[in-house]
């Protein structure tokens, strides 16, 4: 009997450990099966994730840099804007992120797939914005649900920030993202903004900082768990223009909303003091990122904002062309300042009849009346004896007709005719009515409100012919002298300083004597000199000249309103031309908006504000 209990508990003991040990070969077959499906089924998945869960390098995009006046204040800065980016090698289901994410954004399903789709012609490790200067509460929203959102990666992005808002947008000009072939170059990221107008295009080499770069550990869904360290960003080099802020605001409010441009120049240096493109816009809509639908805006608005009227709007000068006109006829013996001409209100060539302004007459007109009372009788017959090719070399000599070479890109060059030009251009003959037509500054007489302030310093100087410019120096954040514009003369004509004097008394005349047509931009404390204009936009009937009630004809059919001045008259400093698109007569219009800029100016003269700012010390530095 015992040894049959000894058999039996022995054999149970047998078939526990036959039961222990199936069992153990059952898990440890499940153990194997399961390493060669991670091994071998599912390699590629943990692979990839093994891949991710490594030392990451993200870039740290540097500040553009600052834009000062002429004496230091900020015109244009950076701040700290948030940005929603993905890292798509993190991103598993990209429709799935992208459903949520426009929930969380709210924004437009169909743009961000846009955006995604964009940056995915980049490298899989390179962060793709899918939104730009989002709220800090949408960020909070992003990042509360962003254990759903794996590859979302917040950034802190500096964006352009502009503390006078829209004043100077045109002169500063516009950011935009970069394109295709700035990123094939290798030397943009996606999503990055570079200066596509302006000074921030022309500029762009010394504005644009060099980034930086962090180094973070990150878990397979791509949230990061710690940094290891941080190159910091450089920023971009301090700029600093030759406007001067507190004039460049009484410029622009000059306007009001009218429509055109106003430029004021040292005619001493070539310095632009103010320059005003009136609608102006909001540049900061192209530095966050501008919608669709306010670009279409600005495209539609029937005031173009976006038109840099200044250096690319062209327009007939009308009789702010009749200096010139005046200075060559002098010259090539033409007339002088006793030629005096009987206005009966009209002059008749070849069976035509060419009227002036006032249809009455000015009776004996002298050369000094000739200017202060815009007499276009006087002008047809001096500017019949001068002929169209003297006319056009003075105004060539003077820098019309022709691009004068500032750094701001995409400068119109205007058109001044001659002869040649005609034969060359329609290969027809030049007409004495032509002639006629140019000498009160029509025809095919086109000139930019730059050019026109060019040439009306070049008159108040003397003959010397000034390069404009915007950009006074560049500094590096150590005081370096990066870049440093000095005066450049273009020309020096050789006028005869009597015959300048006698148009300058002229020009004086037009402001300050009874019958002059500029009397409204005349100043009580100061001598100004101008001349006011008005081009034909198209011809109307016939009208006595007197203040025509334009109210009853439609705004584009309304003439061009011109102002061109110099100041003081006995020892001139600033120079400035000012156009109003549609705005009737050169001296209901335009001469008001210059006597404000010109008192604004001597305003701050008088406080010790509107002088030269010493150049910085250092090296010279090329044109851009």
């Amino acid at each position: 009997m015992r040894i049959r209990s000894d058999w039996a508990r022995n054999t149970d003991l047998s078939k526990r450990f036959f039961l222990f040990s199936l069992a153990a070969a059952f898990v440890f077959v499940l153990l194997l099966s399961r390493l060669w499906y991670l091994q071998t089924i599912n390699s590629e998945r943990y692979d990839r994730l093994s891949e991710k869960n490594r030392t990451r390098y993200l870039p740290v995009a540097s500040p553009r840099g600052p834009v000062f006046d002429r004496h230091g204040r900020l015109l244009v800065d950076s701040r700290p804007a948030f940005n929603i980016s993905v890292m798509r090698q993190d991103v598993e289901e990209p429709e799935e992120l992208l459903d949520w994410l426009s929930l969380y954004l709210e924004e437009d399903r169909q743009l961000l797939e846009e955006r995604w789709k964009a940056g995915r012609r980049f490298p899989v490790y390179r962060p793709v914005t899918l939104a730009a200067d989002v709220e800090r509460s949408t960020l909070e929203r992003v990042m509360e649900n962003s254990f759903e959102l794996a590859g979302i990666l917040p950034v802190v992005h500096p964006i352009r920030h502009y503390p006078y808002g829209d004043m100077g947008a045109h002169v500063i000009g516009t950011l935009g993202e970069v394109g295709e072939e700035e990123l094939r170059s290798g030397d943009y990221r996606s999503g990055e903004y570079q200066g596509k107008s302006g000074i921030e295009k022309v500029f762009e080499e010394y504005l644009r900082g060099q980034d930086g770069v962090r180094r973070v550990e990150v878990d397979a869904r791509g949230k990061e768990l710690r940094q290891w360290e941080v190159e910091p960003p450089k920023p971009g080099n301090k700029l600093f223009l030759s406007l001067d802020a507190p004039l460049q605001k009484v410029a622009q409010e000059a306007f009001g909303r009218e429509a055109g441009s106003a430029v004021v120049m040292d005619v001493r240096t070539g310095e632009l003091l103010a320059v005003v493109n009136s609608p102006s816009f909001d540049p900061a809509l192209f530095a966050r990122g501008i919608r669709s639908e306010e670009w279409k805006a600005l495209l539609e608005d029937p005031m173009k904002p976006l038109q840099n009227r200044a250096f690319r709007g062209q327009y007939p000068p009308g009789s702010t062309f009749k200096p010139v006109v005046m200075l060559a006829a002098l010259a090539e013996g033409a007339a002088s300042s006793a030629t005096t001409v009987d206005c009966q209100g009209s002059f008749e060539i070849g069976g035509r009849v060419f009227r002036c302004w006032k249809k009455g007459g000015h009776g004996l007109t002298n050369l000094k009346k000739a200017l202060r009372e815009s007499c276009d009788v006087w002008f047809y017959e001096v500017g019949l004896r001068l002929g169209i090719d003297g006319i056009s070399e003075m105004a060539k000599q003077l820098g019309l007709g022709q691009e004068t070479g500032i750094a701001i890109g995409g400068e119109s060059s205007g058109l001044v005719p001659s002869r040649s030009w005609k034969k060359e251009r329609f290969g027809a003959p030049w007409y004495k009515g032509e002639t006629l037509n140019a000498s009160i500054g029509q025809g095919f007489l086109l000139t930019t409100p730059l050019q026109l302030a060019v040439m009306t310093a070049a008159i108040a100087n003397g003959g010397t012919v000034l390069k404009p410019y915007l950009v006074s120096r560049v500094e590096d954040w150590e005081g370096n002298l990066l870049f440093e514009q000095q005066p450049s003369v273009l020309r020096k004509t050789k006028l005869n300083p009597a015959q300048v004097e006698t148009v300058h008394r002229a020009m004086t005349a037009v402001v300050n004597e009874p019958g002059g047509s500029g009397w409204r931009s005349r100043l009580s404390d100061v001598l100004v000199a101008g001349k006011t204009g008005t081009a034909q936009v198209v011809r109307l009937k016939e009208d006595d000249g007197d203040e025509a009630d334009y109210e009853s004809i439609p705004y584009r059919f309304r003439d061009h309103a011109l102002f061109i001045a110099f100041a003081p008259a006995d020892k001139p400093e600033i120079a400035l031309a000012v156009i109003v698109e549609h705005g009737g007569g050169g001296g209901r219009t335009a001469a008001p908006i210059a006597g404000e800029i010109l008192k604004g100016y001597f305003a701050r003269r008088e406080q010790g504000e509107a002088k030269k700012t010493p150049p910085a010390q250092g090296r010279e530095g090329g044109n851009p």
